[in-house]
């Protein structure tokens, strides 16, 4: 039968002592692993960018435009965005019977403000016999959009230079969207706009 040997005081603590040593350096070990487990770095997790959006523009649903002169019912309408003078003009009734629409586009896009005149007095053009000189008028009618340089002389203190200066103002910049935009013509300024404005139309 196996028997169990008898050990020494001596060896008995050289025993105890490398088993210790043994627990020792299996503590040390576990403890450096942890340490490394916990100082490894994290995962990064990446964010997609925030894009910030840009609002749309908001298009106006309805204009309001003013129709005046020999119609049915002259006044303020408010009618769909993107309407033409033809729209507006019938939103009032249409013509009186006998007034002609041909100085009128109806085919002119609407925007918010304007004023459609039906049965203008005619626009008073140059005289034959003094093409170089129109005669001014105080109640002549003067669409700033169509008129020719002649005619845009009847307005007081509008020359040829002046009427020139017009017409290219209007060749660079597109048609008038109200008549107080001929205002911004170099040399026309405000003053003379005040005196003339009840004579324009678009």
């Amino acid at each position: 039968m196996f028997e169990i040997p008898e050990f020494s005081d001596i060896q008995r603590r050289t025993i105890y002592i490398i088993f210790g040593g043994v627990l020792a350096l299996g503590a040390l070990f576990f403890s450096l692993a942890q340490g490394n487990a916990s100082s490894s770095p994290q995962p990064t997790i990446s964010r997609s960018p925030i894009i910030p959006t840009t609002p749309k523009p908001v298009v106006p649903v309805t204009i309001v435009v003013d129709v005046a002169g020999k119609v049915l019912h002259p006044q303020i309408y408010t009618l769909p965005s993107g309407s033409r003078a033809a729209d507006a003009i019938t939103a009032a009734g249409g013509a009186l019977k006998g007034v002609s629409l041909t100085d009128i586009n109806l085919a002119h896009l609407l925007v918010d403000g304007e004023q459609i005149l039906v049965g203008a007095p005619p626009v008073v053009t140059t005289s034959q016999r003094s093409p170089a000189k129109p005669t001014k008028s105080s109640t002549a009618i003067v669409n700033i959009n169509t008129a020719t340089a002649a005619q845009l002389q009847v307005l007081a203190g509008v020359g040829p230079v002046m009427a020139g200066k017009i017409i290219s103002y209007r060749s660079s910049h597109g048609k008038f969207t109200s008549i107080d935009g001929i205002a911004k013509v170099p040399g026309f300024g405000k003053a003379k706009f005040a005196v003339v404005k009840s004579q324009l139309r678009i």
